[in-house]
């Protein structure tokens, strides 16, 4: 094993950090390191916007669900889906791209990119020996998170980032297990397999969560999502997304 594979396989979530803001240095690596990631036909739809203002940080944790790890960290990262500085190539080049801009796929190739970008950027944030949380709570209110970015149609904030240097060092959450992740030269749609790992795997993250808090919690991953899943969240997407020139067909 490499040390690029034992970093990756090291990651958690840092939501504690020291008081002590990254340097310009360190934001211009992880921000070309994101952009180093690859891009759907060359597109690069998307766009980064880092945060340093602390009234903004502050109004960012409260829409996020009052998560106080927005506010305090060394820097916060937004991660945007944007296909706006396409809107202006359009002009340039005298061309009429509105029904490609408002297609699904190009609607999915932005979030795709975005999410590439963001991954590129917090392994290497960790590889400088910095902690990353992601923050999917800005989706909480994204016409306020919007309003307070000056993001213009066409682009969406999809999710934060948190990177700052870790105060405390959590456990390792385990993941599902490999066989009911990979599945080679087709899907395996066994149920009564499927069912098996997935009790497995409830009896590893009742024993992690039991020694992580004492006994305060032992609940399961199935029990867990089965209750995130059956009360629906951020119904208004769909009309947001629509809103920004997005999705529409």
């Amino acid at each position: 094993m490499n040390e690029v594979i034992e970093l990756l396989l090291q990651h958690r979530s840092i939501r504690k950090y020291e008081d002590r803001p990254l340097s310009d240095e360190q934001i211009r690596f992880i921000v070309e390191s994101a952009q180093a990631a690859s891009t759907s036909s060359y597109m690069q739809a998307y766009s980064i916007i880092g945060v340093r203002n602390k009234e903004k940080k502050q109004r960012l944790a409260e829409l996020s669900g009052h998560q106080p790890y927005v506010e305090a960290n060394g820097h916060f990262f937004i991660f945007c889906a944007d296909f706006y500085r396409h809107t202006v190539i359009a002009e340039m080049e005298e061309a009429n791209m509105t029904d490609s801009l408002e297609s699904t796929e190009k609607f999915m190739v932005a979030v795709i990119d975005a999410a590439l970008a963001a991954q590129n950027a917090a392994v290497a944030a960790e590889s400088m020996g910095l902690g990353i949380c992601y923050i999917g709570g800005l989706r909480n209110n994204l016409e306020e998170v919007a309003k307070l970015l000056n993001t213009p149609k066409y682009v969406i904030p999809l999710f934060g980032m948190t990177v700052g240097y870790p105060v405390h060092e959590p456990g390792k959450k385990p993941r599902l297990p490999l066989a009911h992740i990979y599945h080679e030269d087709a899907y395996n749609q066994d149920e009564e397999t499927y069912k098996k790992q997935l009790q497995q795997y409830n009896q590893t993250i009742k024993h992690y969560y039991t020694e992580r808090t004492g006994g305060a919690r032992t609940d399961t991953w199935t029990g867990q999502m089965a209750q995130a899943l059956s009360q629906p969240t951020r119904m208004y997407m769909k009309k947001f997304v629509e809103q920004q020139g997005m999705n529409k067909r």
